[in-house]
Formats: C-alpha cells, sequence, structure tokens
C-alpha cells in the first residue's frame, strides 16, 4: 500500500494564439500564447494594436490587473492533471464550478485494491498519529478487497465479466475512506484559476487543498508569469505555506 504526503501538478494542456494578420499587435517583450491571448483580446477592446504606450505584455497585462479587467483573462485556459490528493479534497475543488471543467478517476471501474492513501498534513510528523491513521487505512482497504471477491461471487450469474466486475466494485467502494487517492484532470480559464487559488491559497483554507492550490499556483507562474506573477507564497503560522494575491479578484 503506497502512502502519499504531497501532491503531484503537471501542465497538460495550454493556450495556442493564433494572430489575425490584418489585426496584428506590435509585440514588446517575450510571452506565452496565453498572455499573448489576453493582450490581443484587451487591445481589440481599444483597438490598440500598434501599442502605442510601447508596453511589453507583462506592462500591459500587469495594467490590466491592477484596473481590474478580468474579463480579458476567461479566452486564456490551462490544464492540469492533479495527482496525490485524497477524495476529500477532489470533493472541494470540484465546488469552483464557473470556468472550469474537471475529469475525475473513477472508483466503480478502477479496482482499488492497491490504491495509495492520501496522508493529512495535520497528522504527518507526528509518530503516533500516522500509525493509527496508517492501521485505519490499510484495514479499509481489506474490506474493500474481501467485498469485492464476495460481490464477485455473488454476482457470478452475470455472464459480461466487466460489467460484473464493475458491479462489485461499485458497492464495495462504500467502505473505502476520503484518504483514497484521485487523479483528476481540470481545465479552467485563467479569471477561474485565479479565483480559486485566492480563495484556497489563504490561511483559512483546509490544508491539504492549500498544499494543492500552491503546487498548482507554481506550475502556472512558471507557465505564464504575467497572468500569475501577482501572488506570493509564505510560511503561514500553522507551518505550513500559504498564498495571498497583489490584485483582488480581477
Amino acid at each position: 500500500m503506497e502512502i502519499l504526503r504531497t501532491p503531484r501538478v503537471t501542465l497538460i494542456g495550454r493556450p495556442q494564439f493564433l494572430e489575425p494578420e490584418h489585426l496584428a499587435v506590435q509585440w514588446k517583450g517575450a510571452s506565452s500564447d496565453g498572455e499573448r491571448l489576453a493582450e490581443f483580446a484587451g487591445r481589440l477592446c481599444y483597438m490598440s494594436q500598434h501599442n502605442p504606450a510601447g508596453r511589453t505584455t507583462a506592462e500591459y497585462l500587469g495594467n490590466i490587473l491592477k484596473q481590474g479587467h478580468g474579463s480579458v483573462f476567461e479566452h486564456a485556459q490551462y490544464v492540469l492533471l492533479v495527482e496525490g490528493i485524497s477524495r476529500s479534497c477532489s470533493h472541494e475543488l470540484v465546488r469552483h464550478r464557473a470556468g472550469f471543467g474537471y475529469s475525475q478517476l473513477s472508483q466503480r471501474y478502477v479496482d482499488e485494491s492497491h490504491a495509495a492513501f492520501v496522508m493529512p498534513p495535520a497528522i504527518q510528523g507526528d509518530a503516533a498519529l500516522e500509525a493509527a491513521w496508517t492501521r485505519q487505512v490499510e484495514a479499509a482497504q481489506a474490506a474493500y478487497v474481501a467485498a469485492v471477491e464476495g460481490l464477485m461471487a455473488k454476482y457470478e450469474w452475470v455472464t459480461d465479466r466487466v460489467h460484473r466486475r464493475k458491479m462489485a466494485r461499485e458497492a464495495a467502494r462504500s467502505v473505502l475512506p476520503n484518504a483514497t487517492e484521485v487523479k483528476i484532470v481540470v481545465s479552467a480559464n485563467v479569471r477561474a484559476w485565479r479565483t480559486m487559488l485566492e480563495l484556497r491559497l489563504g490561511e483559512g483554507a483546509e490544508q491539504e487543498i492549500r498544499r494543492m492550490a500552491v503546487a498548482c499556483l507554481r506550475v502556472l507562474q512558471s507557465e505564464a508569469p504575467a497572468l500569475f506573477g501577482d501572488f506570493e507564497t509564505y510560511a503561514a503560522p500553522d507551518g505550513a505555506e500559504a498564498g495571498r494575491v497583489g490584485y483582488h479578484k480581477v
């Protein structure tokens, strides 16, 4: 049985900007497609493709953030693969609906006999709590395996083996704890990502989803610093990382 202590976030999708020749922008400075897409959308509103102020993309988007014109950030979408989070964490994550799309591992189809479990940050570092928690998830996984075996025997009359396995697993999963790891593909536009990060990086957020938000932020900042560079992380009083945003809810 694998026990996970940190999430893993991987960028798997980014915007592709196809600049129209008849409305070409006089770009300044290096930038990614997502950043240029947002700048192009903003400049179209005022037909300022000739860039009269001579701003770089980072400077232009920084001014947009400062003014709070968040609608131009809805055009650029980033897709992340998030692994190493618990099912309780994913339940919190999917509450963010506007601008988001999700595809999550299905326990009805996937065999969880060798599932990984995510240890809560609050338990980590305390030997007694870690040992007790580990025994609990080991017992739950054993109960799942026994339930699947019993249900497969009960449904032996079902000739379609794939359907029989699904019937067994969908009932047996009821004994699995919220600590069971999930894998989930998350897509969102920049405005939606920024809203989620602002809420989930805060010290009041549950520790596991805060930890996930920090991991997402680092990936997004590396990919598009002009769109996420106003976020900063710091060590919170509880010993975990937290974050704050420079420009509130654009």
